[in-house]
């Protein structure tokens, strides 16, 4: 099955309609960054199995300028589209939405969505910021894929649980699915997460988001550095 690639709101639109029309089961999104891996594939598998015979599979692929902070570099995150696009073809997704970051934030955003206390404790601390941003773009890909059903890894405990309690404080009607999202139970964490971590083991040897000024600055500059991308 070759998925139908949606690079803008427009052509996703269009495509969910589509699938409207055809589905007689739940629609279900995976929200990725790229570069996809087994970690991956096992999630994409377990959507397939909650879509069933007459559902369908959303792939999204969008490496968010929210969630970056100093020193976690934006431009080097791994993008492989076409393999990317090989993968969903295998595993039998029916829209792979890829937009580019002028697609998704036309303007900078002054709305964001705030994770609340939770938001800054554990990753939160080292990484200021970081959950504003994941939570913000995970509520306009909902907006704009109105999935039935959205497939979390497990493995990013925090993350799943922020965004299940966003869900029920906002009323957004989507089920969330937590999955393991590894092939083997021994399999280390996989090689987009790796990079991820690293950012947050630079940020804290740096003594970043402890306290004093520093808290909050990574959603500022991230908002800041997507000013400066619109200029170009």
């Amino acid at each position: 099955m070759i998925p139908v690639l949606a690079r803008d709101r427009v052509a996703l639109a269009a495509a969910r309609a589509d699938l409207a029309s055809r589905a007689s089961a739940p629609v279900v999104l995976v929200p990725t960054m790229g570069a996809l891996h087994a970690g991956h594939r096992a999630l994409l598998r377990r959507a397939s199995e909650l879509g069933g015979t007459g559902g369908a599979v959303i792939v999204s692929i969008f490496v968010n300028p929210l969630q970056f902070g100093p020193g976690e570099d934006l431009d080097r995150y791994p993008r492989a589209l076409d393999d990317d696009m090989a993968v969903c073809r295998d595993e039998g997704v029916a829209v792979l939405f890829a937009p580019s970051e002028a697609e998704m934030y036309p303007d900078v955003p002054t709305v964001t969505v705030d994770p609340g206390p939770v938001g800054e404790l554990f990753e939160g601390e080292f990484r200021p910021g970081f959950f504003c941003g994941v939570l913000t773009v995970v509520i306009k890909l909902f907006g704009l894929a109105r999935p039935d059903v959205a497939v979390f890894g497990e493995k990013d405990a925090q993350q799943l649980a922020l965004i299940r309690r966003m869900v029920v404080d906002l009323d957004l009607g989507v089920e969330i699915v937590g999955w393991p999202g590894r092939v083997q139970p021994e399999q280390v964490p996989l090689a987009s997460r790796k990079k991820d971590r690293s950012f947050a083991v630079t940020r804290a040897r740096r003594g970043e988001g402890r306290g004093g000024g520093r808290r909050g600055q990574g959603r500022q500059r991230s908002t800041d550095r997507t000013r400066r991308r619109r200029s170009r």
